[in-house]
Order: structure tokens, then C-alpha cells, then sequence
């Protein structure tokens, strides 16, 4: 069976592993110049650490990060509007609350390939069908043509749009600029979430003395004022925000800050096509505030290779696939959508009763929730 893999980020490259447990080779394709280490912090719920389980390499990821002991919320004063207790669902579902750089996540992904998988440079435009199989059409000019393809290039996947012309992505209405800094000199073991008047700033400290933090202000899209705006200017912006929150601007050098919109995809009508199968980003982009972006793409590659290795069948894997994956995508789309737009409101009546709602909120609800999310089906 002729695999091809089109993106080499966390979804495309957990897949490749998955397919390699279960004895098949996928060759791997990526835009980026070389496949190397990029990106900022991200968090891998339980879930996620029990797809890694599943696949033999948890231990490696989780050397790599850090386990923090739960997620706090506070109000721009620093006072607390909710706190999830992490040691508690770690007990009910497995490690939970756990941060990694996405770097480090995706070196231990790459050094689980063998190399000649791996193809950089190549940016796929489009695919044709053809007797011998699905053609895959890039940048550069050249072909590769395969049996099957699994299509995980991302948010902005023109394969995607191929197959779905309809396929939008959704400005979430705020931008947002995230940095990792050298730890100057905080301590904490927990990662936290302000909310206030001028918008969202949460950080978390990661392993090897670094801290990852993120700032999100509510803005039209590509504007230009916020693509303007520097860390001086950040640190004007929440001046007024609890401290460590002015003192991780302070510490934060120019060349370190990334800046962009943030986006999701409008949930899709089908993932499977013939011979073609959408994973992770391409076929469910969601906005980061449940921190499921990642845990979903984990997923995918653990329930795909779990469906293609009861009969090898790709189109009934996919399907199958499709069948079990889409539904819960599409929850975790609306719900990261609808938290996003409840952490952004900036309206003060609804600030002072969302923040007296979460402090009161009973616990079952808040387990409800998190049971919904952690409880896997592989």
C-alpha cells in the first residue's frame, strides 16, 4: 500500500508513526524548507498522552515537557474566577495539564521516522486521479503519484479546498502575539489565564527554564494597527493588568514575539474522499482556548491507523474514520469557538456576571465537560 502524507506537522507526523506501527511506510511531504523544530508552547491533555501511549512514544514526549498541576483563571486585578485541579483529573484520566514546546514535540516526532519518509520543500497545489492512483501536483513542479493520500497540510490546505471549494476558514475576531522567553526569575507550577477590559494574556513555564506566554485583543482582521504593535506596545495595552503580567512583556526581546489573526475552519460536510482521507488542521481547524488543537490531530492518527488495520482498506478505513471523528471534531470546534468569544467579551455587565458564574460554577459541570473531552474512544 502506496502512502503519501502531505504536511509534516504534528498530525501529518504522529500518522506516519501510527501507519509505521501497524507495518506500513508513508512518505511524508512539508512546505517548510527543512524539517526542523518551529513554533511556541502548546498544551497535550490526557487524551493526547493516551494516543501517544497507544503508539509507543509517551515517555519520550513527556520527558520533553513539564506537568503542571492545574489551569488557573483570574479577573485583570489578579483575582481568581476559577481554578481546575489537575492532580484530580490526572487520577480519573491520565496525565492532564501538561505543556510542551511545540519544538520539542515535533523533534521527538521526526526522530521516529527513518529519513527517507521525510521530503522538505514540497508544497502541494493540487491533486489529479488518475488509473495509477492519485497524483499529487507541487509547487516546484514535480509529481509524486500514490495509492492513497492522507491530506494533513493545515488550516490553509489547497487540497482541501479542491475537494471542497465551499470550505471556509472563520476569523475568530481577535489577533494574537505569543512568545517564549527566558524565565526571569518566576515561580510557578500551575498555567494561568488572565481576562479583562483590554482583552486576554495567559502564560504557563515550560521545561528548561522558559516560559511561554500569549496575548489576545479583540481587532478586525489583518489590522494593520496590530500588526504594528510591539512589546513596548503590549506593555502599554495591559499596563494595568496583575503582575507577572507586565514583567513577562518586560522580559520579552523583539525577535521574539510572533504575531497573528487566529482562525478556524467552518465544520465540513465529509473528511473521506476516494483514495483521499482530511486530518488534523486540513479537516478541522479549531481556535486554541481549549488547548485541543494538537490532542485532535493525535487522535485522528491513532483512529485512523486503528480502522485501517482491521481489514486494510483504505476507503473503509476512512470512512469508518469519518464516522467516529467528525462529530466530536465538531464539538470541540463549537465549544473552543464559543469559550474564545466568552474570555473576549469586553462588555462589563457580561464581564461581572461571567466571572460571578465561574466562581460559582458547581463542579459536576465543570467534570461533565472535561469527562467529555478526555474520554477517548481507542
Amino acid at each position: 500500500m502506496k502512502i503519501g502524507i502531505i504536511g509534516g506537522g504534528i498530525a501529518g507526523l504522529t500518522t506516519a508513526i501510527a501507519l509505521q506501527r501497524i507495518g506500513l511506510t508513508a512518505q511524508v511531504f512539508d512546505a517548510a524548507p527543512r524539517f526542523e523544530p518551529v513554533g511556541a508552547g502548546l498544551a497535550l491533555a490526557a487524551n493526547a498522552i493516551k494516543g501517544f501511549q497507544r503508539i509507543g512514544i509517551a515517555e519520550k514526549v513527556i520527558a520533553e515537557g513539564n506537568c503542571l498541576d492545574g489551569f488557573h483563571i483570574f479577573d485583570e486585578h489578579g483575582r481568581l474566577i476559577n481554578r481546575t485541579d489537575s492532580r484530580k483529573i490526572s487520577e480519573k484520566y491520565g496525565l492532564d495539564n501538561f505543556v510542551i514546546h511545540r519544538a520539542s514535540l515535533h523533534r521527538v516526532l521526526v526522530n521516529q521516522l527513518p529519513g527517507y519518509t521525510l521530503h522538505p520543500n514540497k508544497r502541494a497545489l493540487s491533486t489529479t486521479s488518475t488509473p495509477a492512483g492519485i497524483t499529487v501536483h507541487f509547487q516546484d513542479g514535480e509529481t509524486a503519484t500514490f495509492d492513497h493520500l492522507l491530506v494533513a497540510d493545515g488550516i490553509n490546505s489547497a487540497i482541501r479546498k479542491q475537494l471542497l471549494p465551499q470550505s471556509v476558514t472563520r476569523y475568530a475576531g481577535y489577533t494574537c502575539w505569543r512568545a517564549i522567553i527566558e524565565n526571569p526569575g518566576l515561580d510557578s507550577i500551575y498555567a494561568s489565564e488572565t481576562w479583562g477590559k483590554a482583552g486576554r494574556v495567559g502564560w504557563t513555564p515550560l521545561k528548561g527554564n522558559k516560559i511561554y506566554w500569549f496575548a489576545c485583543i479583540n481587532a478586525p482582521e489583518q489590522d494593520p494597527r496590530m500588526k504594528a504593535m510591539r512589546v513596548e506596545d503590549l506593555q502599554r495595552h495591559f499596563k494595568h493588568y496583575h503582575a507577572p503580567i507586565p514583567e513577562l512583556f518586560l522580559h520579552t526581546k523583539p525577535e521574539e514575539l510572533l504575531w497573528h489573526d487566529l482562525y478556524d475552519l467552518a465544520p465540513l460536510p465529509q473528511f473521506a474522499f476516494q483514495n483521499v482521507l482530511l486530518l488534523g488542521d486540513a479537516g478541522h481547524a479549531t481556535t486554541p482556548n481549549m488547548g485541543q488543537g494538537a490532542c485532535q490531530a493525535v487522535e485522528d492518527a491513532i483512529v485512523f491507523a486503528d480502522e485501517l488495520k482491521k481489514d486494510f482498506d483504505f476507503n473503509l478505513a476512512a470512512k469508518r474514520f469519518e464516522a467516529r471523528r467528525m462529530p466530536r471534531t465538531h464539538w470541540i470546534t463549537r465549544q473552543s469557538k464559543f469559550l474564545g468569544e466568552v474570555a473576549q467579551n469586553k462588555n462589563p455587565l457580561y464581564m461581572k456576571a461571567r466571572n460571578f458564574a465561574l466562581r460559582h460554577l458547581p463542579t459536576w459541570i465543570n467534570d461533565k465537560q472535561l469527562e467529555k473531552i478526555y474520554s477517548v474512544d481507542f
